[in-house]
């Protein structure tokens, strides 16, 4: 037995125990090397047409004997080269190939570091590896491991290699007896190698009829494998019932896609990418259990199932495929750092942010139920990042026109205000139906200027993060607006503000008369940074009790429950106090804050009925 040349039983263990991750890849590596085996047939076949013919990779299962077997009819090898590129870990003759080639060669090879052969080794406790050049003798290469290997000479034998894996039998900690079922074999064969060039064959038991009329069962063969990929494909050539069901095919999804983006990039760094926007958001896409990522191929072999890398968080709905040729690691798993993936990355961003910028102007049904879907996440991203990526964003973002009646951006917004105009103007509402009938939107609405409704608890923290759109400042109308409202008070005026302060107390900063509220007898607004929809955010949490607006409650001058008011302070205070907290009440209820206390409420309207 000879042992291996440049490496130990140590090096071996690590590669098969570190290296690789997950045991079911030494089957795309193991036909991965059959591939490029066949292209170096196929290119020494255009200087030798004889030795042309149909290229093809055939995996069998012996269950009986506990062997998979994974044939290819490519270049083979002589026993020189068996000991060369098997007996020596990490000799790649891949790598060697193409430098003979030279950098002006297209032809596209997979293997770089000769390792992958050694991922048989995860499963099997003995390999065997027959192979066969058109100009040598046929040759057996065997091996336990990394106790070392074995070479001899055969007569006869085909042109190609053949590798029989024995595999292991099952322990405490894994189930090997699942590489011995086809379906199993069939699976990993469409997950990882379906886009490989050449047909991969599995055999399969029929049932028919001779002409006699007799049961007959033969063993045929029948390509698993897609080998073109629909990416790789004239977009002119493809039905969207295709491109529909590759999505949900591969993505796991019911329902069509909303939008398809399949492109093409040639230059420094050229790929292929086929994206989604799926219909409807995943039911754990707002957790911390979803994965965002695209499929990475290089060359049609799956690398990964997502890659994280190649999305942004905003754009993290995203599914699809990118295939690429670029740098990986020995293990062929893992990309290494590359400039290429970052190139690419910032690519898919751009292409991603341009198609949803060209549904916004003209599919705006779509963009509508995009964003209905996915707009929260835009949302989330700027905040969660304290404004970083607001400017790729902003525009992206839409919110309820009080206005309108629809949907808008700020930009939109803008377009349609009022010359000399300096301010956006919001409120925060969970029902949008109701908003025109506060107060502080009318005075708003009367002055012919808009009003956003931001539905989401999440709106005007976002607004803080952008700040400023196109130099206008965001305002809050329930919040105070600090311009000072001219009015002529009397004692008895002054005296109804002094009274329900001290019955108030810290409840509120300040108790103030208006004539701007029209019909409603009292309102609520905030001064300072805590709106009251902040406040109304940070309900339910560990800082419920530290997150507190400074709330200024409004008496409407021109309501008679002023007057009422006024009058019961001189004549029953205890009417007064009373109607005074349920007055309160009645502005948090109408600024969509919770009753403090509701069965004190009740009881106070109660006894004032």
């Amino acid at each position: 037995m000879k042992a291996f040349k440049t490496e130990s039983k140590k090096i071996l263990d690590m590669m098969i125990n570190s290296i690789y991750t997950n045991k079911d890849i030494f089957l795309r590596e193991l036909i991965s090397n059959a591939s490029d085996a066949i292209d170096k047939a196929h290119f020494d076949a255009l200087t030798n047409s004889d030795r042309q013919r149909e290229y093809k990779i055939k995996v069998d299962i012996d269950k009986n004997a506990r062997t998979l077997t994974i044939t290819d009819n490519g270049i083979g090898m002589d026993a020189l080269e068996l000991e060369k590129n098997l007996g020596t870990i990490a000799k790649s003759g891949t790598e060697e190939f193409k430098k003979e080639l030279g950098e002006k060669s297209d032809l596209e090879v997979i293997g770089q570091f000769g390792v992958g052969f050694y991922s048989a080794f995860m499963v099997a406790d003995f390999v065997e590896v027959y192979s066969k050049t058109f100009d040598g003798k046929a040759s057996k290469w065997q091996s336990h491991g990394a106790s070392g290997y074995d070479i001899e000479e055969l007569d006869g034998g085909e042109v190609g290699t053949k590798i029989v894996l024995h595999i292991k039998t099952n322990s405490e900690d894994f189930n090997y007896d699942k590489y011995l079922e086809e379906y199993e074999i069939r699976n990993l064969i469409k997950k990882y190698s379906d886009y490989i060039r050449y047909p991969i064959e599995m055999s399969k038991i029929v049932n028919s009829k001779n002409d006699a009329g007799d049961e007959v069962t033969e063993n045929v063969y029948e390509t698993v494998n897609s080998m073109v990929p629909l990416w790789k494909r004239n977009k002119a050539d493809i039905k969207e019932e295709e491109y529909n069901d590759f999505y949900k095919n591969n993505f796991y999804d019911y329902e069509n896609p909303l939008h398809i983006i399949h492109y093409s990039v040639e230059g420094k760094v050229s790929f292929k990418a086929l994206l989604y926007f799926p219909s409807k958001v995943d039911y754990n896409f707002y957790t911390k259990d979803y994965e965002k990522g695209l499929k990475l191929f290089t060359n049609g072999v799956l690398i990964t199932d997502k890659y994280a890398e190649l999305l942004p968080d905003y754009f993290s709905f995203v599914k699809g495929v990118v295939d690429a040729e670029l740098p990986l690691n020995v293990s062929r798993e893992t990309l290494q750092h590359s400039k290429d993936v970052q190139v690419i990355a910032l690519n898919i961003e751009n292409k991603i942010k341009t198609e949803l910028e060209n549904i916004l102007k003209n599919d705006r049904e779509k963009y509508e139920k995009f964003y209905e879907q996915f707009g929260l996440q835009l949302k989330y991203t700027i905040y969660k990042e304290f404004g970083l990526n607001k400017e790729k964003l902003q525009d992206l973002l839409m919110f309820y026109s009080t206005k309108e009646g629809k949907n808008i951006t700020f930009k939109e917004y803008v377009e349609k205000s009022k010359e000399g105009e300096s301010k956006i103007y919001y409120i925060p509402a969970k029902n949008k139906d109701i908003v025109k009938t506060m107060p502080m939107v009318d005075e708003v609405l009367e002055k012919g200027n808009d009003v956003l409704v931001l539905t989401d608890n999440i709106d005007e923290l976002v607004l803080k993060m952008i700040v400023k759109y196109a130099d206008r400042q965001f305002a809050n109308v329930m919040n105070e607006s600090g311009e000072k409202e001219e009015l002529t008070l009397t004692d008895e005026d002054k005296n109804v503000e002094t009274f329900a302060k001290g019955i108030l107390g810290d409840k509120v900063e300040e108790v103030k008369l208006t004539q701007k509220l029209k019909d409603h007898p009292v309102g609520l607004l905030a001064d300072g940074e805590i709106s009251l929809d902040m406040e109304k955010s940070f309900v339910g949490t560990p800082n419920e009790n530290s997150v507190k607006a400074k709330k200024i409650l409004q008496i409407n001058m021109q309501s008679s429950v002023f007057e009422k008011l006024k009058k019961s302070i001189i004549d029953n205070k205890d009417y007064a106090e009373k109607l005074v907290k349920v007055l309160y009440e009645q502005a948090r209820l109408s600024a969509g804050l919770e009753l403090e206390d509701a069965t004190n409420y009740t009881k106070l309207v109660c006894e004032l009925i």
